[in-house]
């Protein structure tokens, strides 16, 4: 039980580490390449450094003495893991593009960032229709993570144009994402879901990238470096330990752990860019340190049940 909790409080605080300094990565490839091209790219990677973990487990496995299923199970459990894959690749391509495609419509960074992170919002307003209680501490935990994002990354006044529909759009797909991962975990892999799903992720972004972006070989080589930092890092070992914090949690307290991204991008800034941070993110940062401890609080009910 001990390690459950570890597991799903560390991964995601870990995940938000990864994604909050990866931003330098993504604004280098977005600068020369197209969007679909950098997702196709970054998908690819992730999918192939995954391949590689899942043959050694794999290797390793045969040698440990483990029940053997029925050739009916294992075609069920094969089943579910390409179904799972393909449902959280398809949303996470249509997120992470959407988010791009925002972005060249002219949605500047911060804004993109905030608009995105209402995900937060959006999964326990979706968890509804399918019965998944929130405790009131979450819902204020939800409302002070939202606060808190806004002071980090809303800079100027706040107006909605056509490319932060498109980001909104983004934020309704990561919500479904994460609800998605959250139905599929209870039948699948972790590291395997998570290969399959980047398979998916980046074979739409690869047919998108031949009909919409002019791939240009050069610039992909000359940005191998930052490619390979968000395919393995970014993709590959977040989105991985997102999926494996998500198993048998809260998939609302995890969001919230989520969004520590912004906290960690503006701290990352700040230290390795020398950007000064504002009265406003300061605030930011505390607001959402507030919004985990929050979402970490048990009610009576559930230490009675974990009792």
């Amino acid at each position: 039980m001990k390690h459950n909790q570890v597991r799903q409080v560390v991964f995601p605080i870990l995940t938000a580490f990864i994604w909050g300094t990866s931003f330098v990565a993504q604004d280098i490839c977005a600068d020369v390449m197209g969007a679909f091209t950098f997702n196709a790219s970054r998908y690819y990677i992730a999918t192939l450094a995954l391949l590689v973990l899942v043959t050694v487990r794999a290797a390793a496995e045969k040698k440990e003495e483990r029940p053997s299923l029925s050739r009916e199970e294992k075609k069920s459990a094969r089943r579910q893991l390409w179904l799972g894959g393909f449902c959280c690749g398809t949303a996470l391509a249509f997120a992470s593009n959407f988010q791009q495609a925002g972005m060249v419509a002219g949605t500047d960074s911060g804004k993109a960032g905030f608009l995105t992170a209402l995900y937060v919002v959006l999964v326990p307003v979706f968890g509804l229709f399918f019965r998944r209680k929130v405790d009131p501490p979450v819902w204020v935990a939800v409302a002070l993570s939202v606060a808190a994002l806004y002071l980090l990354c809303m800079k100027g006044s706040f107006s909605l144009a056509a490319g932060d529909l498109l980001v909104l759009v983004c934020a309704v797909c990561f919500a479904v994402h994460i609800l998605v991962i959250d139905h599929f975990t209870a039948f699948c892999d972790g590291v395997k879901l998570s290969c399959i799903q980047f398979l998916f992720a980046g074979s739409w972004s690869a047919v998108c990238m031949l009909i919409f972006d002019n791939v240009d070989l050069h610039a992909l080589l000359s940005n191998i470096l930052p490619l390979l930092y968000m395919g393995v890092f970014s993709c590959g070992i977040g989105y991985t330990l997102q999926i494996l914090a998500q198993k048998d949690s809260n998939p609302t307290v995890v969001t919230i752990l989520l969004s520590l991204e912004s906290v960690f991008a503006v701290i990352a800034g700040a230290i390795v860019l020398h950007q000064s941070m504002s009265a406003r993110e300061y605030i930011g940062c505390v607001l959402m340190f507030i919004a985990v401890l929050l979402a970490q609080i048990p009610m009576p009910a559930k230490k009675r049940a974990a009792q």
